[in-house]
């Protein structure tokens, strides 16, 4: 071989991205990034309702908020998210970050997530690169944060740098959830970092199915909520929109501190 087809050769580059797999069983369709691990479902019959348990906690800050003028996603998944608050929060304008093309398409193409127009928009980006532009600084509402990669073990974005960021972005008040992976290492490191970037205004649901946990943190003035109002409200949201609000309150009563008989501060 001469010196010149040496050259020619190339060794074959590592994907930048997992390969984005599909399966389905009893009527859902699940996405993977080439795993095991299901990275977000959509039942077949009901392409806009939550399948997932930990994916309905993501919205548990209906409880304290009204859908705000801008909801962001960081992480497309399989659009669950995107597709429900777009659909729902009619009021709302709602942007999903995602940086592998791929999922991009698989949304739109395997789990029926819209085309953009006036409210929706998604955007191929870096999460990190999204929440460190000062544009975006105190104008978002509601943060969802569903950052994961093939392993599943905890979001690839979990620096105090990084949720301060994600402060920053948000309105006050404010509210980000965030999917983390409760029986794993990864749980520990998130929730100091948020603790420290929000300055402990945060809660941590129990644990679901295969382990996610998902986390709430708080910006803005202090929130003061009445325990039966709030019950009344979950009532009313699980009418609204089909979601399990009061078995999210029950699960708070259990995890934070009452520091009033009937009063739940944040």
């Amino acid at each position: 071989m001469t010196t010149s087809n040496k050259r020619s050769l190339r060794y074959p580059q590592t994907p930048r991205f997992a390969p984005v797999t599909f399966s389905e069983e009893g009527g859902v369709r699940y996405l993977h990034f080439g795993t095991q691990w299901v990275q977000g479902a959509m039942r077949l019959r009901a392409p806009t309702r939550i399948e997932l348990e930990y994916a309905q906690q993501m919205m548990a800050w209906l409880l304290f908020l009204d859908p705000p003028a801008h909801i962001v996603q960081l992480g497309l998944g399989a659009a669950t998210l995107t597709k429900f608050c777009y659909r729902y929060c009619q009021a709302s304008r709602v942007t999903a970050v995602e940086l592998n093309p791929a999922v991009v398409l698989a949304a739109r193409t395997m789990f029926e997530l819209p085309a953009n127009d006036e409210r929706l928009s998604v955007i191929e980006s870096d999460a990190w690169d999204f929440v460190h532009d000062s544009s975006h600084y105190g104008a978002i509402g509601i943060l969802q944060v569903d950052l994961y990669d093939a392993t599943a073990h905890g979001p690839v974005l979990e620096s105090t740098a990084f949720y301060r960021a994600c402060r920053s972005c948000l309105a006050a008040p404010g509210i980000l959830t965030v999917n983390l992976f409760g029986d794993h290492p990864s749980f520990a490191r998130n929730m100091r970092s948020l603790r420290e970037a929000f300055e402990g205004r945060v809660v941590a649901l129990p644990i679901v199915h295969d382990g996610n946990r998902v986390a709430l943190a708080f910006s803005g003035p202090p929130l003061a909520f009445d325990w039966d109002a709030l019950a009344a409200h979950a009532r009313v949201l699980e009418k609204k929109w089909r979601l399990p609000a009061r078995a999210w309150l029950s699960a708070l009563s259990e995890v934070m501190d009452m520091n009033a008989p009937h009063q739940l501060l944040i």
